[in-house]
């Protein structure tokens, strides 16, 4: 049953080797084009690039005049009807000597006051006014001259974050790529250790195969076959173990890379991206856009004490305006029915608000200060984790180098041992324990090949090289 399980399984190999050249291998580059492709946080931070985008332009706007149409028409029932009483009025008549009218007066009452020679008589007049119909539409523009720096600062907010969300998209694209090269490099390792795993199956298979047949003849005793088939159970399971990491890490990846989770990922030979080979010491935190994120939060605090400080200046503005006003009737006849400009200038100085604007001022200044040191803070982190990425990157090229090393030592030391067994001269015991010395040399040399290109990627990260 297990040598059929295992001719399955190389017939599944030989199948999938005659399909490689059919389909595409997938390199780390070519993984990382489709995770930044599809990834959602990728489309995300795009979009909010585009966002500030058109936030910033909107900015730009507040510099121009806004120019407005308007219109609008009274409807009422309301009117305004009143009556002027009639009266007598004095006349007066021309001074020959001067021209001018003079009072009319004929005498003086004891108490002062005068009589006439004439009176006008005027009548009771009824006035009659009507707003319904009323209706008036114009033009207007409205250009603020100073705004204690509001419209500045704003616009210079805009610009950061605008910036701030340009930093964001290559803070986003550095974890999609970090994401993507530990799915890559996992599924390379599952590869790499289910041929391990394969290739440990046939040495002990072939094992078991000599000491069944050794056992038959009477050279052998019935304890070592069932030693060596202990060990043959141990690899089968051991293979179904890699394969089952071998479909999970390729979904994983998948997933990652955007595309069905079903799909076939075919691999370039083991390990054949370069590795780094000189890691920069010099390297410097501060390239990263996380660092710089940090920076253009400095400078938006900063833009907001001054904006806080505008609230509190003095305001220029001019508004003029150009329209037609019809209606009002007075008796009938309209009052108003033509075109009229009028230009008005106005000024706004704030003088006392009990320490408000001091104080909001104050305020803003702390969050400045806080953001200052929020900054020194997680830059003494992004250093640190720099160093510890820089040693990883140099403690893994070293573990790289004394695995392959052990690797060679056990082959030849299981080469030894199977000839000293085939002679005699060897016990099965010693020679199954430097199989699994040898098996387990060459996973520690591709799990030590795994964490070196892992450092290596989270050292690119930390230096902002990615």
């Amino acid at each position: 049953m297990k040598s059929k399980y295992f001719s399955g399984w190389v017939l599944i190999l030989a199948l999938s080797i005659g399909t490689v050249h059919a389909q595409q291998i997938m390199t780390l580059e070519k993984c990382r084009e489709l995770a930044l492709a599809n990834n959602k946080s990728v489309t995300i931070a795009a979009r909010n690039k585009e966002k500030a985008e058109y936030t910033q332009k909107a900015y730009v706007a507040n510099y121009f005049p806004k120019i407005s149409a308007s219109g609008n028409y009274l409807y009422t029932n309301m009117a305004l009807n009143k009556t002027l009483s009639g009266n007598y009025l004095p006349t007066f008549v021309p001074d020959p000597a001067t021209g001018q009218l003079v009072p009319n007066i004929l005498t003086m009452n004891p108490d002062g006051t005068p009589i006439f020679k004439e009176y006008a008589y005027f009548p009771d007049m009824d006035i009659s006014l009507k707003l319904n119909g009323t209706w008036m539409a114009g033009v207007s523009a409205e250009q603020p001259i100073y705004t204690g720096g509001k419209i500045t600062s704003a616009y210079k907010m805009s610009k950061i974050g605008n910036e701030i969300a340009g930093l964001n998209q290559k803070l986003t694209h550095a974890d999609i790529i970090v994401k993507t090269d530990e799915a890559y490099w996992t599924y390379v390792q599952t590869n790499e250790l289910l041929k391990v795993a394969l290739s440990y199956q046939k040495v002990v298979t072939e094992v078991l195969r000599n000491v069944q047949d050794a056992q038959e003849v009477g050279l052998k005793h019935r304890n070592d076959v069932l030693k060596v088939q202990v060990k043959v159970n141990e690899a089968e399971l051991q293979v179904r173990q890699a394969e089952n990491g071998v479909q999970l890490s390729r979904k994983n990846l998948c997933h990652v890379m955007g595309i069905p989770l079903n799909s076939e990922v075919i691999l370039p030979a083991s390990f054949d991206e370069p590795s780094l080979e000189n890691i920069d010491r010099s390297a410097d935190y501060r390239s990263r856009p996380e660092y710089a994120m940090l920076e253009k939060q400095i400078q938006l605090k900063e833009q907001q004490v001054k904006l806080t400080q505008s609230d509190f200046l003095p305001k220029v503005g001019v508004m003029a305006t150009y329209g037609y006003l019809s209606g009002l009737k007075l008796n009938g006849d309209k009052l108003f029915d033509k075109a009229s400009f009028f230009a008005l200038a106005s000024v706004s100085i704030p003088l006392f608000q009990w320490g408000e604007g001091r104080n909001k001022i104050r305020a803003a200044k702390v969050e400045r200060d806080v953001a200052q040191l929020q900054r020194d803070d997680i830059g003494e982190q992004m250093e640190l984790e720099l160093t510890k990425a820089l040693d990883k990157c140099d403690e893994s090229n070293l573990e790289v180098q004394l695995t392959a090393r052990s690797l060679e030592q056990a082959q030849e030391n299981m080469k030894i041992s199977g000839d000293q067994y085939a002679e005699g001269m060897e016990t099965l015991a010693n020679f199954l324990e430097a199989q699994t010395v040898w098996q387990r040399a060459w996973m520690e040399n591709i799990n030590a090949k795994t964490r070196q290109r892992f450092n290596q990627t989270y050292y690119l990260k930390a230096a902002g090289k990615l």
